[in-house]
């Protein structure tokens, strides 16, 4: 790495306002030299943070962090203000276990103001602190940073509108990249990109330099300025246009100021220092390049959104890799295009996870029946519920952790409609790195006391295929959960079977101890179980559960023993739990799942080893609580 004179005396952002502001871009240079070598070695959320380091030396050389709140949406760009607020030296753990976290996290630090990693929380968050320090007497600032994807979604705009007429001291900066983690859509993009003149920062800077309010507001005495803004007028198509693209903050109450150059930040020091003392509600345009200053995540922001490590630039020789077992997402994918293939009602909905969701290859082929919504979560289950009223059939392709965001609709919009909508929940259960708030523990719990739901739980490739083959033909809502990453490399038939709703299978006879697993926990059972001789069944479904299954073998085994990858609480176990009550049998119960906690990020595998629910641990707690029971 570089040498960083400049970087190895910052500590805190107090360090960095000793500076003289003409040393800021050499900070800026020697951060994003560290950021390189540091992600570079751990991995990690890349191009959105090259993309914010400017603008990140500017907010702490001008606010009066931590007093001041600097609340970052989602937080994939924060990683610039972890280097500057005394992790540096911590960064080679990042979304380690026991490291640090991927995103803000109150608990890691003051300088965190909000926890974050799901979209479009900052400017709410920000607002409450507002009006938290209006109402205390404290004279801080409170600063929302939100990227142009993150806007996208309904809670930015909710509390866009809710701020505009409140009278507090807030400012709200739109990093502007055209990007989320895939390219952005809908029309608010499309509208920023096509009324904005991006080429003229420095003239529209100096145009604010001159009036408060750009364009809009320009004073009639100023013939040169007028001069201007009818030549911008002019490149941006049409006069109202440029004028609306200015004004659309300004109608919810906002003062809008740019659009600035993001990476130029001296003058993005000045232009910060000027919002700093005004008062009510302020907008800041920011136009930032994700990726900026590497070439690769600069030409391909999308693949270098997160790196598990960065490339050498010297492309290293061609070495043939062996088979790859394939992830429960490329299973998903391939699926979906068969399926399509087989079935031209069939429809693909993602809320802006092209990639994570592998929908790319389902893109290519049905680019008319594949919606990417944004970020957008509630609206995509609702659209879905449209279609379907419509004899469509929509499969939404979401995160478990995002479904959680869209929980109303999927009730009100979708179930109680009893609408033939497939949910394919990804990442369910732990998803390692990306920690806490991207889990999927809770969408067992929260499904199964929907009416209509059907909810499947595959143990493995071929299984995953079998039950979303299943689920689709379903004539209601269903849902297949399946986890992050590979499964036990199963062979995946390439045909569209499927099996009996509601009914399990018994994967390994035993004696005394029924150990009854749902899903990703069925491999690990069956492991454990061969030590312990007990008996497997994967379940399959979750609900309606195989309640003949669960009877039969509780009253032919002297223990039972549940399996999940999921929050105990509700979940799968409760679910058995609730078949022996019904039936009035009384049989010693163990539930494994995740205990009520957060969870931490980290390996994966750790992780489940020390919630206890890898095969050794599942042997050793099994054989544990017999001998107390």
């Amino acid at each position: 790495m570089n040498p960083s004179p400049l970087l190895d005396i910052i500590d805190t952002p107090q360090d960095l306002r000793r500076l003289e502001k003409k040393q800021l871009p050499q900070v800026a240079a020697e951060l994003r030299e560290f950021l390189l070598d540091s992600v570079g070695k751990t991995g990690g959320h890349f191009a959105s943070n090259l993309g914010a380091v400017e603008l990140t030396v500017a907010l702490h050389y001008v606010y009066d962090t931590p007093e001041d709140h600097l609340v970052w949406d989602v937080g994939h760009q924060s990683y610039p203000h972890k280097i500057l607020t005394g992790r540096k030296n911590q960064m080679h753990t990042m979304r380690q276990y026991g490291g640090l976290a991927g995103f803000p996290k109150r608990s890691e630090s003051e300088y965190d103001a909000f926890g974050v990693g799901h979209s479009s929380t900052s400017i709410g968050a920000a607002l409450g602190m507002a009006v938290a320090d209006k109402q205390l007497g404290n004279n801080r600032r409170s600063v929302a940073i939100i990227g142009d994807g993150a806007m996208t979604a309904g809670q930015a705009f909710e509390a866009l509108n809710c701020a505009g007429d409140m009278d507090v001291d807030l400012l709200v900066i739109l990093n502007d990249n055209e990007m989320s983690i895939s390219p952005n859509v809908g029309a608010l993009p499309k509208y920023l990109a096509s009324n904005v003149v991006r080429d003229m920062h420095g003239l529209l800077s100096t145009i604010k330099a001159q009036s408060s309010k750009v364009l809009d507001k320009l004073p009639g005495a100023m013939e040169l300025a007028q001069k201007v803004e009818n030549k911008i007028k002019t490149l941006a198509g049409e006069a109202e246009h440029a004028k609306q693209s200015l004004s659309l903050f300004e109608n919810f109450g906002f003062r809008y100021t740019g659009p600035v150059d993001g990476h130029n930040v001296e003058n993005l020091v000045d232009v910060l220092k000027d919002l700093r003392g005004r008062k009510g509600p302020q907008l800041l345009h920011v136009i930032t390049k994700k990726g900026n200053g590497y070439k690769f995540a600069e030409n391909d922001p999308v693949k270098y959104h997160a790196v598990a490590k960065l490339p050498s630039e010297v492309p290293a020789p061609e070495v043939k890799p062996a088979a790859a077992k394939p992830t429960y997402t490329q299973v998903f994918g391939q699926w979906l295009c068969d399926q399509a293939a087989a079935d031209e009602r069939l429809v693909a909905i993602t809320p802006a996870m092209r990639e994570g969701s592998g929908l790319v290859e389902f893109e290519q082929q049905f680019p008319d029946r594949y919606f990417d919504v944004g970020i957008a979560e509630q609206h995509a289950v609702t659209f879905a519920g449209g279609l379907a009223c419509e004899g469509i059939k929509p499969v939404v392709a979401i995160y478990s952790t995002f479904l959680q965001r869209a929980y109303d609709q999927l009730v009100h919009d979708v179930a109680l409609q009893n609408l033939p909508v497939l949910f394919a929940i990804d990442r369910a259960g732990i998803v390692g790195a990306d920690g806490p708030t991207h889990a999927g523990l809770y969408d067992l719990s929260f499904l199964r006391c929907v009416p209509n739901m059907i909810i499947a739980a595959p143990s493995d490739e071929n299984e995953c295929r079998l039950l979303l083959s299943t689920c689709y033909q379903a004539n209601s809502p269903s849902a297949v959960r399946y986890p992050r990453g590979t499964g036990t490399g199963a062979t995946v038939s390439d045909g569209l079977e499927t099996v009996e709703i509601g009914k399990g299978i018994i994967r390994r006879e035993g004696e005394k101890i029924a150990v009854i697993a749902f899903g990703s926990m069925v491999a690990p059972s069956l492991t454990a179980a061969d030590k312990l001789n007990a008996t497997v069944a994967d379940m399959r479904f979750v609900k309606p559960i195989d309640e003949e299954l669960i009877v039969r073998l509780a009253r032919s085994h002297d223990y039972i023993v549940t399996a999940e990858e999921n929050a105990e609480q509700g979940g799968a176990g409760s679910a058995v739990l609730e078949v022996l009550a019904k039936y009035g049998i009384c049989k010693p119960v163990l539930l494994l799942g995740v205990e009520d906690k957060v969870t931490e990020h980290g390996d994966p595998k750790k992780l489940l080893a020390d919630l206890g629910l890898n095969a050794e641990a599942i042997e050793k707690r099994i054989a544990g609580w017999i001998e107390a029971v």
